[in-house]
């Protein structure tokens, strides 16, 4: 399939209908729950009903036929870290401090002042609860239980971030295990992290199917090292990471079948999206762009465009799609407006998006423009309708072969000028077309020199009006 027509077919045999706009100011039995369901480095092409070719997602593929695919859904930067403070706070990362991927040495977190998803719903009796990989500051005072998590099962940062990293041996401690705020194992078994987290989320849904929740589950895998366990190992024809894959899918699968038995799965909002694109270097153990340019670590089409689905019967149209540019930003004000919560005093990024989830007749994207921004604090590209203008940048390129079996291969540094793609006929971002559109170029330009002045850009040594500081050990 070429790269044009993939995106199309990206939900092929979906067809859209209009859906009324849900109002969450009417009456209901009781409040909405929310599921959030986050993969780590799986690439737009892992997941059936965006091509995956060499592994089947039935559960994904599900949820999919049920509910609605979002083909043009953002992470904020395609790099750990940044990418979660997004989704959790609702703020481009580098507002907030939060740059890159926070490693054993960091000394700083996400900041007290921040309002999590979490501790957004708080203020209407929420049941909170996270499964998984954290990645916000691993010292007590950033650890998810102290911003707005009851309880807490799993890594504080990525699971290559131990002493058997295939390039940088003995540099990082154990890895450890935490729950709530107590580390219970260091270098845990981790062809048991899936299992674990699924099990501990469907038991904390059993326990609180009385009173609204939020749960957050956020899998290591799959991220290398890739582990699996028993029950999928030798399943897939694609390796070990297509056994990862299957794995995940089996958890989105166990969750979604938590909330039906407990009669749940009309009442509750679940949303699956990935961090950021594959991590190419490492070959058979990465997934797949698709048609997309380029993969984690670039702000490349590949590297952000993450594959994202969202359920909820009878609220969001079975069997649909939108091709709406949105991002993880939008996420928490979104559960606001859905949950009644009162929104942080300072400023986010994030817009309410739930005309265009719910299908409503002339919904489109509430913001003028997407920025992408990578490194510390670059502003590489911006995304305004269908255009997507890139500013000169270096990027990693994987110009060779790549790596085998938990070993990456080496990237090429590449650099890219001034250019313009559009989109919705491209995205695989090949056909720069800035010669033949000066006037949309100005107007991306305005709009990209708006958020220099907002959030800074040191490709031109901005600084930002409108930054916090992280939290910082005292």
């Amino acid at each position: 399939m070429d790269r044009r027509s993939f995106i199309g077919a990206a939900a092929a045999g979906l067809t859209s209908r209009c859906f009324a706009g849900f109002n969450p100011a009417r009456e209901e039995p009781r409040r909405p729950n929310f599921v959030i369901l986050y993969a780590d480095d799986m690439g737009y092409a892992d997941v059936g009903i965006y091509g995956a070719r060499d592994f089947s997602t039935p559960n994904l593929d599900k949820m999919a036929s049920g509910g609605r695919v979002f083909t043009d859904f953002y992470a904020s930067q395609p790099v750990c870290s940044a990418s979660r403070a997004s989704l959790l706070t609702g703020c481009y990362a580098n507002r907030i401090g939060i740059h890159g991927a926070l490693d054993h040495t960091a000394r700083h977190g996400i900041g007290d002042r921040e309002m999590t998803f979490a501790q957004l719903v708080k203020q209407r009796e929420y049941a909170t609860q996270m499964c998984g990989k954290w990645h916000l500051g691993h010292h007590p005072q950033f650890l998810p239980t102290r911003h707005g998590f009851d309880a807490y099962l799993g890594l504080p940062y990525s699971n290559d971030m131990w002493p058997g990293h295939p390039t940088n041996k003995n540099y990082y401690p154990p890895l450890p295990l935490i729950e709530d705020d107590k580390v219970i194992a260091t270098n845990p078994d981790q062809s048991q992290l899936t299992t674990w987290y699924t099990e501990r989320a469907v038991r904390f849904i059993q326990s609180n199917k009385e009173k609204p929740f939020l749960l957050y589950v956020a899998y290591a895998m799959p991220h290398v090292p890739l582990f699996v366990s028993e029950r999928y190992k030798g399943r897939s024809a694609q390796g070990l990471y297509g056994d990862v894959i299957l794995e995940i899918d089996w958890s989105v699968g166990r969750i979604m079948e938590a909330l039906k038995q407990n009669g749940l799965e009309e009442n509750t909002f679940v949303l699956f999206a990935s961090d950021n694109g594959p991590w190419l270097s490492y070959g058979n153990h990465a997934g797949s762009a698709g048609p997309l340019r380029e993969g984690k670590g670039t702000t490349w089409e590949g590297g952000i465009r993450v594959p994202c689905i969202m359920r909820w019967p009878g609220k969001i149209p079975a069997g649909s799609r939108c091709r709406e540019p949105l991002m993880t930003i939008d996420i928490l004000p979104t559960i606001a407006s859905l949950s009644g919560t009162g929104l942080p005093s300072h400023t986010i990024d994030g817009r309410n998006i739930w005309p265009l989830i719910a299908g409503s007749r002339g919904a489109r994207n509430p913001h003028e423009a997407l920025y992408f921004y990578y490194a510390r604090n670059e502003l590489q590209a911006l995304r305004s309708g269908k255009w997507k203008l890139v500013f000169p940048h270096s990027y990693n390129s994987l110009t060779g072969a790549p790596g085998q079996d938990g070993l990456p291969a080496g990237y090429t540094q590449a650099r890219c000028g001034l250019e313009l793609y559009n989109l919705e006929v491209d995205p695989g971002e090949t056909r720069d077309v800035i010669a033949r559109h000066a006037d949309v170029v100005r107007r991306m330009q305005a709009l990209a020199e708006k958020a220099r002045e907002d959030l800074g850009d040191a490709l031109t040594k901005r600084d930002g009006r409108n930054l916090r500081e992280p939290g910082r050990l005292s």
